[in-house]
């Protein structure tokens, strides 16, 4: 009944967080009836994701600098304390972070956590990445953040993880409990965020 390329576009769609396939199927329709001029602008917003870089320090998205290189505006700015590190599970989480403006330091997006406490082999990469690099910058970091979700899953990864960084910080920390237990980074407000940055422990 529908033409073959609404059916990719609710298969692909259908596919992203968040999106089902009767949320995809709405878009597509809403897409069509915008008309051309919109399909057009959306096609080539879509397309122009493949020009962005994964940053070499922390794996945020960043665009190339005019003068090139592989660090995304945060890890290239010379203000910001490089000796306070957060981690992260995804980019969406350091952008909550990052609104609140109340975090000077910076990043590690270690990858969506799973729910039994094992690491995957691309989070374990990132983890040694981040203390070669601590090792041969700061020798010590002053604090390391483990931003998780204040959930049963978040809570074991924390304990791992915290394990494993323990010779590489004089402190690790985590967010305060202004985040309810069971909430998420990613859609909690500022003011909580700030909060829970503030009292974390």
């Amino acid at each position: 009944m529908l033409p073959d390329s609404i059916k990719k576009f609710i298969e692909i769609f259908s596919s992203l967080p968040g999106i089902g396939i009767r949320q995809a199927t709405r878009l597509a329709f809403k897409l069509i009836n915008s008309g051309k001029n919109t399909i057009e602008e959306t096609a080539k917003t879509v397309q122009d994701l493949k020009y962005l870089k994964i940053c070499s320090r922390c794996f945020f998205v960043h665009q190339n600098p005019p003068a090139g290189g592989n660090l995304c505006d945060i890890c290239r700015n010379p203000i910001r304390n490089k000796n306070i590190i957060a981690i992260v599970e995804k980019e969406t989480d350091l952008i909550s972070l990052e609104r609140t403006k109340k975090f000077k330091g910076r990043y590690l997006i270690l990858g969506e956590l799973t729910k039994i406490g094992v690491l995957e082999s691309i989070q374990k990469l990132r983890l040694n990445h981040l203390k070669n690099l601590i090792k041969k910058e700061l020798g010590q970091a002053e604090e390391i953040i483990i931003a998780f979700n204040p959930t049963s899953y978040g809570d074991l990864n924390f304990s791992i993880i915290a394990k494993e960084l323990s010779p590489y910080a004089q402190k690790i920390s985590r967010l305060g409990r202004g985040i309810p237990t069971g909430g998420e980074i990613e859609f909690a407000d500022e003011e909580t965020l700030a909060s829970a940055l503030e009292r974390r422990s």
